[in-house]
């Protein structure tokens, strides 16, 4: 019984790595993919290319460059600029982490809303669970993260309040 629930959740957790890994450019862009959360969280103290910063934003669809992104993300618009322009430089740990977080974000709520241009949508408008706050901006703190996190979660399982 403890090996079903076993590979169910890491059958879940490879599911949700290849999500993001797709969204930061894959293999093509990242040089490997990871096996597992450690495998990722060594990746990250390595440093992301910039390249996958530019990907990810690459394929947004609504959000695009706005100040709410730059926040979500911890870079100024220069600082992207700079790092698109030189994609082979790595991202440092801090920059890392919030892309790859962003990303994270970005692949659940597309699960939970069915396409990444809804995903986006709801990030940009404010939501009842997270007291008519966007999103989006709650990206700016660890705290805020969380609880994005939480109520997408809530949301999957059907649980709305």
């Amino acid at each position: 019984m403890a090996n079903v629930a076993e590979n169910k959740a890491s059958t879940s957790e490879a599911m949700e790595l290849e999500r993001v890994t797709a969204l930061l450019g894959g293999r093509r862009v990242l040089h490997r993919v990871p096996r597992n959360t450690l495998d990722a969280h060594e990746m990250l103290l390595r440093g992301l290319p910039g390249q996958a910063l530019s990907h990810l934003i690459g394929r947004l669809v609504i959000l695009h460059k706005t100040a709410s992104l730059e926040k979500a993300v911890g870079m100024s618009l220069r600082t992207f600029q700079r790092h698109r322009d030189a994609p082979a430089k790595p991202l440092n740990k801090e920059q890392s982490g919030r892309t790859w977080k962003f990303a994270e974000i970005l692949a659940l709520a597309t699960t939970v809303f069915g396409s990444q241009e809804e995903a986006e949508q709801w990030l940009e408008q404010p939501a009842i669970g997270l007291e008519q706050r966007r999103p989006i901006d709650l990206l700016e703190t660890p705290a805020g993260v969380e609880l994005v996190e939480t109520f997408l979660r809530r949301l999957e399982y059907g649980v709305y309040v």
